[in-house]
């Protein structure tokens, strides 16, 4: 197996053993807020995941005390460089400075529109703050746990920016229209139970800890199951969400007709009868 690329902001890995990969944000001095080598390499580390053969299953962390505290506004330089403002375009006609502008966006959301773009699931573990940015990241994950005592805050609106990297368009299908809207337009922060409460995350633990053993046996038990029934659940998942039940469904169907033959469903069924751990061959 290939070791995986160096970063500055993160630190990838994978168990070859449970077929789990592992995602840090390792900028625990500055509580894993995100700055411009975070955004390049969120997409480059997921991309290095999702071609692992040994990867089945994702784990997101952060390291430190907190998850993210959103985007690094620390100097007046990072804050400008968020807003994509840049020094090229000084001098350059307002049309064409929105147009650079535009683009920024949209390389933003890709960046962590990759996290939703991996074919296997990603699980996220958070403590501490997880704000702005961070709510942005965790939004596109597949399955969310927390410490009770974790935070969280659509914070964009106290900045007086518009949340667009994707907790506008996330997070309502997640918690419900109605909270989101709460949740965004007031910046209220709300705790690990209270996100538990409303389903930003599946399940809140008393510690960081516990959340650790948690998070991370549902990784290794996803990572356990037929790779290609885990890889359709998400797909079909995503499409259902943004798409009718008769255009989810002819969805599904289409995929199950070429799965459905696949030797994955054999070995599960031997080994149920067999009474035994199944063995799934690499993707």
């Amino acid at each position: 197996m290939t070791a995986p690329p160096a970063f500055k902001t993160l630190i990838v890995g994978v168990n070859a053993a449970t077929h789990v990969g592992t995602l840090a944000l390792n900028r625990p001095s500055k509580s894993n807020a995100i700055d411009g080598d975070m955004w390049r390499e969120v997409p480059e580390a997921m991309r290095w995941l999702d071609e692992n053969e040994h990867v089945r299953c994702v784990l997101l962390t952060g390291e430190g005390k907190n998850f993210c505290a959103g985007i690094d506004v620390s100097t007046p330089e990072s804050l400008s460089s968020q807003l994509g403002q840049s020094n090229a375009m000084k001098g350059a006609c307002a049309g064409r400075k929105a147009e650079a502008l535009y683009r920024h966006i949209r390389r933003l959301q890709d960046s962590f529109t990759s996290v939703e773009r991996c074919r296997v699931p990603v699980i996220c573990a958070i403590q501490g703050a997880c704000f702005g940015g961070g709510v942005d990241l965790v939004t596109a994950c597949d399955v969310r746990f927390s410490t009770r005592d974790a935070r969280f805050c659509v914070k964009e609106v106290d900045l007086a920016i518009t949340a667009d990297i994707g907790t506008l368009q996330r997070l309502p299908t997640i918690v419900g229209h109605g909270v989101a809207t709460e949740l965004a337009l007031t910046a209220r922060e709300i705790s690990g139970e209270e996100a538990e409460r409303v389903g930003l995350v599946t399940r809140a633990f008393a510690d960081a800890g516990e959340l650790s053993r948690g998070a991370s046996a549902a990784a290794i038990a996803v990572a356990a199951k037929s790779p290609l029934a885990v890889q359709g659940t998400k797909a079909a998942m995503l499409h259902a969400r943004d798409h009718s039940v008769n255009e989810g469904l002819e969805h599904v169907a289409v995929m199950n007709s070429a799965r459905l033959t696949s030797e994955d469903l054999t070995e599960a069924m031997s080994a149920k009868f067999q009474r035994r751990k199944p063995i799934f061959a690499k993707l």
